[in-house]
């Protein structure tokens, strides 16, 4: 499903959320087979064999596109700049300057980093060309968000580590936005992520892996994982089922296969 939420008659939130009397009953059923496919997948590539070293899976490891792209520096800070605001709409924070909010807020999480220290030797016009970006990008997510209940519990930043295969594969994940429970008799949990840059390719495979590693990590299938950009204004959002959860773990092993070869 995509829709664009230039005037979107609800709050995002309220838009994923969707009729509670609509949601499916919660699934336990389908993690077992899922985590069951992997290990024997897994067993065929390694076998009986320890890594040295384990194997990683991040997101980012789905994602075709090049080091140079993922590594620019003014762009990283941006895309952390916008998350940072994100944390701050969810806790109903004042956003009247988000810019120097997200900064503020980015400074208290981690102190100083490399990120931060970079932001810091900008000089006045290349700071004031990403103030403008992050408060373009900010008000773009504000007002696609309405007020964030918490009847939703949301969750930002949500870390996420499975390990599989006796410890020779760790799926690592960061999930932007989670809200709902898995302790409802039906479906309720969301999965967000909130990007910079246009949807595309790798953003679906990003959401299903979010999926993925929900399902495996807590058992129960979730109800949607979605993304948002805050460079279009769009939301992709996809309900989660067998289907996108097999192409999910078809498109992890793909991964691990070119990788854990030459492990």
């Amino acid at each position: 499903m995509t829709s664009l939420l230039d005037t979107p008659p609800l709050g995002l939130l309220d838009s994923l959320r969707g009729d509670p009397a609509r949601r499916p009953a919660r699934d336990l059923t389908t993690a077992p087979g899922l985590r069951a496919h992997l290990e024997d997948e897994l067993f065929a590539l390694w076998g009986d064999v320890v890594l040295a070293t384990p194997l990683v899976v991040r997101a980012s490891s789905l994602r075709s596109v090049s080091a140079v792209e993922l590594a620019q520096p003014l762009a990283q800070a941006r895309g952390v700049l916008v998350n940072q605001t994100l944390r701050l709409l969810c806790v109903g924070a004042d956003l009247e300057r988000p810019f120097e909010s997200a900064l503020n807020a980015w400074r208290c999480e981690v102190g100083s980093n490399d990120l931060v220290n970079y932001v810091d030797a900008l000089d006045a016009d290349e700071r004031a060309r990403l103030a403008s970006a992050v408060d373009a990008h900010a008000r773009t997510l504000a007002g696609a968000f309405g007020p964030v209940g918490g009847r939703w519990l949301p969750r930002t930043g949500v870390r996420a580590s499975q390990r599989l295969a006796g410890g020779n594969l760790i799926l690592r994940d960061v999930v932007d936005l989670m809200v709902g429970s898995t302790a409802t008799p039906h479906a309720s949990v969301v999965l967000l992520d909130v990007t910079t840059a246009p949807l595309d390719a790798n953003i679906e495979r990003v959401t299903r892996y979010h999926a993925l590693v929900q399902t495996l990590r807590t058992s129960t299938t979730p109800l949607r994982t979605s993304a948002f950009s805050t460079a279009t204004g769009e939301l992709w959002s996809h309900d989660v089922d067998a289907v996108l959860l097999h192409q999910a773990l078809d498109e992890l092993l793909e991964v691990v296969r070119r990788v854990g070869a030459r492990s």
